[in-house]
């Protein structure tokens, strides 16, 4: 019997993302608070909004953004409004440049991939091309767990360049939250002479034998605002000022630290890391005799 050959024909292939009608948003996620950040966060949702607005084929539905870590989707509202809106039906496909700006746990983003993918709403990868709708599960396993791995690389390596820093005594202090100093233009703490004047009441206020409640009192009694521009005090802040080295012109880095790359979740330093002291950083508001004569207060009700 003569062979026969016939002809399978080929599947048929989804058109290109590009040529469909699709309700089309995006989600930006970057982890810090830091003006550059902010930067790139602007930046990304200008792109994404011009080039989803671009095409003809599509209805731009909105740009949503995070100013957080992965760890936790309660911490991400855009992302939540973003769940919303796909359980609502209001989008086909999203945006992203990576798995990673869904989360840093694997898991968790596999679980959301496919909740989407089972409501018909496709992912678009950017790094790799990738849409979740015309690809294995299998494989998303792979590219969820793979850029877990390089979250927590990327993360180990920002870590290691802190202890770098740290171990030249140099370090990034959050002075926009810190009353008495501001950062100069050369980095280092200077003094902001209204604030520090505050900062020398309430150690005085202290050394005279007031509490923090008696502190506290005086202070929103005479009109005197905190940091941020509240009226109301709380004990806990003027209690942490009365221990803060930073007012003796010291630095000591590295109190906590993150234990669990997934959670975030921050432990205080009991030992377990090298912790770090910079003497002379910066230009002192308290006097060492004063900050010690405090702390040896401090000490008899503990």
């Amino acid at each position: 019997m003569p062979r026969k050959v016939i002809k399978i024909p080929q599947a048929k292939q989804n058109a290109p993302i590009e040529t469909q009608q699709l309700r089309v948003a995006a989600y930006c996620r970057v982890s810090a608070r830091h003006e550059e950040q902010y930067h790139s966060l602007e930046a990304q949702i200008t792109y994404y909004t011009n080039y989803i607005k671009r095409n003809p084929n599509w209805e731009f539905v909105a740009v949503y953004s995070d100013v957080a870590s992965g760890v936790r989707a309660t911490n991400r509202p855009g992302y939540q409004q973003l769940m919303r809106d796909c359980a609502n039906r209001k989008v086909d496909l999203i945006l992203v440049k990576s798995l990673s700006r869904f989360g840093r746990d694997a898991l968790e983003t596999i679980r959301q991939v496919r909740k989407l993918k089972r409501m018909k709403i496709g992912i678009y990868i950017e790094i790799g091309g990738l849409n979740t709708m015309t690809i294995s599960n299998s494989m998303i396993d792979q590219l969820a767990a793979l850029d877990q791995a390089e979250s927590h690389f990327r993360s180990e390596n920002i870590k290691f360049g802190i202890r770098h820093r740290m171990r030249s005594g140099k370090a990034v202090l959050n002075h926009t939250q810190f009353l008495g100093y501001t950062k100069g233009p050369d980095g280092i703490l200077q003094i902001v002479p209204e604030e520090a004047e505050v900062v020398r009441k309430i150690f005085d206020l202290y050394i005279q034998g007031n509490g923090v409640r008696k502190i506290k009192r005086y202070l929103e009694e005479h009109g005197i605002r905190t940091v941020t521009g509240k009226t109301e005090w709380s004990t806990s802040t003027i209690d942490r000022m009365l221990s803060n080295e930073k007012y003796v012109g010291e630095v000591r880095m590295q109190k906590t630290f993150t234990a669990d790359f997934l959670t975030g979740k921050r432990e205080k330093n009991m030992g377990q890391l090298d912790a770090y002291l910079v003497e002379n950083a910066h230009e002192p508001i308290i006097d060492r005799e004063t900050f010690g004569l405090v702390q040896r207060m401090k000490s008899k009700f503990i």
